[in-house]
């Protein structure tokens, strides 16, 4: 592949990637759920903190603080969402979606110049590009945007160290390292299992006749990569450990990774897209974990969503796959790591259902801190695409014909996949549900047959014709087959709530009362089942919500609270000894002040009387109530007494403490107890800085209810003083007689370091 037909492969690429996307990048339908609960509202919060000069390191809009820097799903180490933050100050649906779709445009690109460097056929490469971009998980599990970012660099990776090791080259080498930094700086299991990947494809060139060679020529381009990776990755890999090993699931038990495991049966999904139902809400999704399955195999423990088990990645894939087996080209020594590496995802991805997953669970590292062995359905996505672009070009190129014998098999694995599919059904729902997919599926099988017949026949005259023919068909086949549905594409107009701009009543009475707030009180809000884009949506108001959408929380966080990922189910939003109701100390120390529940309150909290919360409105998404008991977030008290935490998170807040005139600390501060405390008044409030006036004639201690976390400091008048955690989870300092500005200041350098130095003092 000449540069001038490299420059027509891409222009051939991008015009038919923009054919699958369009839906999204035209803005008839926005990628929904985890991409505009999770992914979104990180993003916007960026790009507010950018256009006022504000730091976007810790967020105070979500669990009473948050760090955001350590958190993976904050997207400040994704580069082009940086990017869009910097270039916009509330960027849209479209503009991220437009990203997502970048990403994706990103690794077909690394796929296409793998395949020039191997000189495979330009049709391969076009085939397997438009397959990883908009097949298996990268289209079924397109909102999930940080492991998709994760999968979009893997491809660029691979074509960089392939040509770091063939030419044994530290400069290629260390481009190799910034790409496969770019994958770890996902955090996600997607990354752990492609760093696995990377490894192996250094020990794949390593194997055969004149290993020790290759080995001594691949030191240099190795080093060249660990120390470039090493300097993007360090910090924020150390930010996010500390964070784990301080949350509230630093790792997940088997039985819990387990039940998120992909059941063998899902593979039918390569040739029937959506076999199961899992793309149309009208059907009662029946693949495993469906409610029809578990009845009739009693599997009620698996937990994933349905759009997990979608792994359609074209017809032209299964069809190739199973000439590929059964005539040897998938052993072929250029496409074999593939082959092996693709087997042994299935088996990770499979869980339980096979003893593998098991031991690679014990043995290997970072597998124990994620959930869902199903999230390799991204890795295997693509190499699955690999595979099939390497087999087109074997195709167009030489291979022997079949013998009666593999023509035999390959009629009989087509036979016995569609009866298999078919007793699937009947016994488990019964055939009309998977009547329509499977035609479906065996019609666009027989088509991908016939294109790749009339593509061979075309290639010795005209190979651009018969890329032109593939490219058409695996570009069809893709935007019809794996077009938007529920789980990848809904119209944009259910997530009004979120444009910044939004007319919503229930946010706009939320941000008319908070505006009303006394000066000191920053108030916060709990927003309770309303739609599950709602929990983080602080992040785009500038309100502050106690909770958020979030699995990791920091653990004296969670175990004051027990609540769960997220609280737009009522389910997860559970009470705790702590805070066991909205009318409590602690919902008042949080300084809870607006409560929007889609239900009345007292159907959810039974704990609540009349006259606990004042409500103040209906609207069309939820009933709005006041407490009128909230606390500022800022307050000087003279008593203070030593508490155990631990036995208060169990037990409950003491009934004989008043926590405006008294501070539970863990250990005693420097300052006896006073009767008359003074004031405190809040100078300024910024993301990363906290500026209190403090009047105290007899000294006391500043209580800040915000969360406690060990990378802030804090300075009275200019002298660094120690932040205590108070009340079980908020802070405190200890201030002498007078005047003083206390200053605090979120420093995630110097705290991370501290942190580091305290745990190896401790061991």
């Amino acid at each position: 592949m000449t540069r001038r037909y490299l420059f027509l492969v891409v222009a051939i690429f991008a015009l038919a990637f923009l054919v699958p996307a369009w839906p999204w990048l035209s803005g008839a339908v926005t990628v929904p759920y985890d991409a505009k609960s999770t992914f979104f509202p990180p993003v916007e919060f960026m790009a507010r903190a950018f256009a006022t000069g504000e730091s976007p390191l810790w967020t105070p809009n979500v669990f009473a603080g948050w760090p955001n820097i350590a958190d993976p799903q904050s997207m400040l180490f994704s580069p082009l969402h940086v990017l869009l933050a910097l270039s916009s100050a509330a960027p849209g649906f479209r503009a991220n979606d437009a990203v997502t779709f970048a990403y994706l445009f990103i690794g077909g690109l690394g796929i296409i110049l793998y395949f020039r460097d191997r000189g495979w056929h330009a049709a391969g490469a076009l085939t397997a590009a438009l397959a990883f971009a908009f097949g298996g998980a990268a289209s079924a599990r397109l909102q999930h945007t940080g492991q998709v970012i994760s999968l979009a660099w893997l491809p660029v990776a691979l074509f960089l160290l392939s040509r770091a090791l063939e030419r044994s080259s530290w400069r290629w080498g260390a481009l190799a390292g910034g790409a496969a930094a770019l994958i770890v700086l996902g955090r996600d299991q997607v990354a752990l299992l492609e760093v696995y990947v990377l490894a192996g494809f250094v020990l794949a060139h390593w194997c055969g006749a004149g290993w020790r060679t290759r080995a001594r020529a691949s030191i240099a381009p190795l080093i060249a990569g660990g120390i470039a990776g090493l300097l993007i990755v360090a910090l924020p890999i150390v930010f996010t450990e500390l964070l784990a090993s301080d949350s509230n699931r630093p790792e997940i038990s088997l039985y819990n990774a387990g039940r998120g495991s992909l059941h063998p049966t899902h593979l039918l999904s390569l040739a029937f897209a959506d076999l199961f139902g899992a793309m149309d809400p009208k059907v009662d999704f029946w693949g495993a974990g469906g409610f029809a399955w578990n009845e009739r195999f009693g599997m009620a423990d698996l937990f994933l969503a349905q759009n997990m088990s979608l792994l359609y990645s074209g017809a032209l894939a299964p069809v190739l796959l199973v000439i590929g087996a059964t005539r040897g080209l998938l052993w072929s020594r250029e496409i074999r790591f593939f082959t092996i590496v693709a087997a042994l995802t299935a088996l990770f991805m499979f869980g339980w259902y096979t003893p593998v997953f098991h031991a690679m669970y014990e043995v290997m590292p970072g597998v124990k801190l994620f959930r869902r062995p199903a999230d390799a359905t991204f890795v295997f996505g693509a190499l699955i695409a690999v595979m099939t672009g390497y087999l087109v070009h074997r195709w167009l190129g030489w291979i022997a014909p079949a013998n009666r014998a593999q023509r035999a098999i390959e009629l009989a694995i087509a036979g016995l996949v569609i009866a298999f599919t078919a007793w699937l059904s009947i016994t488990t729902v019964g055939l009309t549900l998977a009547l329509k997919p499977i035609i479906t599926g065996t019609l666009c099988i027989a088509l991908a047959i016939l294109v790749l017949f009339l593509a061979r026949r075309l290639n010795s005259g005209a190979p651009l014709t018969a890329t032109l023919l593939l490219v058409v068909f695996t570009t069809a086949d893709l935007a019809w087959n794996n077009a938007p549905h529920e789980s990848t594409g809904l119209p944009p107009a259910r997530y009004d709530a979120l444009r910044p701009g939004t007319r919503n009543e229930t946010v706009a009475l939320i941000k008319q009362r908070l505006a009303a707030q006394q000066p000191n009180h920053r108030d916060r809000v709990e927003l309770i089942a309303i739609e599950y884009h709602w929990p983080n949506i602080c992040m785009i108001h500038g309100c502050e919500h106690v909770f958020g959408h979030n699995p990791l929380r920091l653990k004296w966080f969670y175990g004051a609270t027990n609540v769960g990922d997220t609280v737009a189910d009522t389910r997860q939003r559970r009470f705790s000894a702590l805070y066991p109701s909205y009318r409590s100390t602690f919902a008042d120390l949080f300084g809870l002040r607006l409560i929007a529940i889609r239900m009345p309150v007292e159907q959810f909290d039974r704990g609540l009387k009349p006259g606990d919360l004042n409500l103040i409105a209906r609207t069309g998404d939820a009933y709005v109530y006041e407490n009128p008991r909230a606390l500022p977030r800022v307050m000087m008290v003279g008593h203070w007494t030593l508490a155990n935490f631990d036995e208060l998170t169990a037990s409950g807040w003491p009934p004989d403490v008043d926590p405006a005139k008294t501070v539970l600390l863990e250990k005693a501060p420097p300052l006896p107890k006073v009767d008359a405390a003074g004031t405190a008044r809040l100078m300024r409030y910024a993301n990363t800085e906290i500026v209190v006036e403090v009047d105290s004639p007899s000294g006391g201690m500043l209580v800040l209810n915000d969360v406690w976390h060990p990378w802030w400091r804090a300075t009275v008048g200019g002298v660094e003083t120690e932040i205590l955690r108070a009340n079980v989870i908020f802070r405190a300092v200890a201030v002498p007689p007078g005047k003083y500005t206390v200053r605090f200041m979120f420093e995630p350098l110097r705290g991370a370091w501290q942190e580091i130095r305290d745990k190896v003092r401790r061991k």
